[in-house]
């Protein structure tokens, strides 16, 4: 993994994301049609997620693509 710090960070904004909808992970699974081993895999920062997941995540979030991303690269 190139960028595990922000990996990390993106795993700590996905949860927040998650949990400020009121979703738990199988609700976030059914809702952007992700399994939920594959969500609790990214939110425990030990996968990085492909493009397409990304987008599954933000429709499922009903979310844009840059809220979904929203943390600070340095």
């Amino acid at each position: 993994m190139k960028n595990p710090e922000t990996i990390v960070a993106f795993s700590i904004h996905l949860r927040q994301l998650r949990e400020q909808k009121k979703f738990s992970q199988q609700d976030l699974a059914n809702e952007s049609d992700v399994d939920k081993k594959t969500i609790q895999r990214i939110e425990n920062a030990r996968l990085n997620p492909s493009l397409d997941i990304l987008i599954s995540l933000a429709k499922g979030l009903n979310v844009t693509m840059c809220e979904l991303i929203g943390i600070a690269i340095k």
